[in-house]
């Protein structure tokens, strides 16, 4: 018996990844990807169930992948401050004291735990972000307003999606199961701020029509060779961003090389980085920001 909640493969793709189900409608059922943002529908005979130790197994290898990435992070943001230690001080020279403003982040996301987890790391890597949750067809007709009410300097547009060759080939979107609400939502953004460095967006999910979502005005996207992308990976690439000074520019293949993906699952363009230095920087008695401040769950 196969129900709702139930960890699963696929025998007819060799048990490559791992699924939570969604629904069972008759003898068919709908799948969400427990660690890569992609949806999937599957006969119910096609399943297997995992076990729990074959659960812990994949666990603590997605958590050794998902802690080498950050562990890269850490080292690329030490390099960026020490840079940003020496130019404000005139070469170690003085010894001023700067403060940083990081830009405001709003997430959408089609997948509520995919979010919950994507928050979490942005709170680790010190970036205030909005985090909505909703369905990926809801994004189009709903960004406007989030856009006006949380005037965000990085929007990330993801959720779940996938490519049947079924449906057509790899160069129509129709194929897709997502990519045309993620490439309206797009459109529906440049609408309203047409400069890519005053705006960067992010878009896609896993087999997501890539070209596409760039041709829009998506600052990066997925995905390049329609491959799976891992749920944090849009994260890493609002990290680097938010932490580059807005006066370099971010090359792609330096944006890239902490993500869970790499290049075949995520591209861009050259994009400036949004990052703000100012100074003197004194301290106060005032009460610190609670951790949540800026933060927000649900559907808004």
């Amino acid at each position: 018996m196969i129900v709702k909640g139930d960890l699963v493969t696929r025998a007819s793709y060799g048990h490559d990844l791992l699924f939570r189900v969604q629904s069972v409608t008759g003898q068919r059922s709908l799948l969400f990807g427990e660690d890569y943002r992609i949806e999937a529908d599957a006969p119910l005979e096609d399943l297997k169930k995992v076990t729990t130790d074959e659960y812990r197994r994949h666990k603590r290898t997605i958590k050794n992948q998902e802690d080498y990435s950050y562990r890269l992070f850490r080292q690329d943001y030490q390099l960026l401050k020490e840079k940003r230690d020496y130019k404000s001080t005139d070469g170690f020279t003085n010894s001023n004291n700067y403060f940083q403003i990081p830009p405001r982040v709003l997430h959408l996301d089609g997948d509520q735990l995919f979010l919950k987890k994507c928050v979490s790391l942005y709170q680790q890597l010190g970036i205030q972000v909005h985090g909505t949750y909703m369905n990926e067809k809801e994004m189009p007709h709903q960004i406007g307003p989030l856009l006006k009410k949380i005037q965000p300097e990085v929007i990330v547009i993801t959720g779940h999606d996938s490519f049947s060759k079924n449906k057509g080939s790899i160069r129509d979107l129709r194929a897709y199961r997502h990519s045309k609400f993620f490439v309206d939502a797009v459109r529906e953004i440049r609408n309203n701020v047409q400069h890519l460095d005053q705006l960067v967006v992010f878009a896609g999910a896993c087999q997501s029509h890539f070209e596409s979502l760039i041709r829009a005005g998506a600052n990066y996207a997925s995905s390049p060779t329609r491959i799976n992308i891992h749920a944090l990976d849009p994260v890493y690439i609002v990290a680097r961003i938010a932490y580059t000074s807005f006066m370099e520019k971010v090359e792609v293949n330096e944006v890239l090389r902490n993500t869970l993906t790499g290049e075949n699952g995520i591209g861009g363009v050259e994009t400036r980085g949004l990052l703000r230095i100012g100074m003197p920087f004194h301290e106060h008695e005032e009460e610190e920001a609670t951790e949540e401040e800026g933060i927000s769950y649900g559907d808004e």
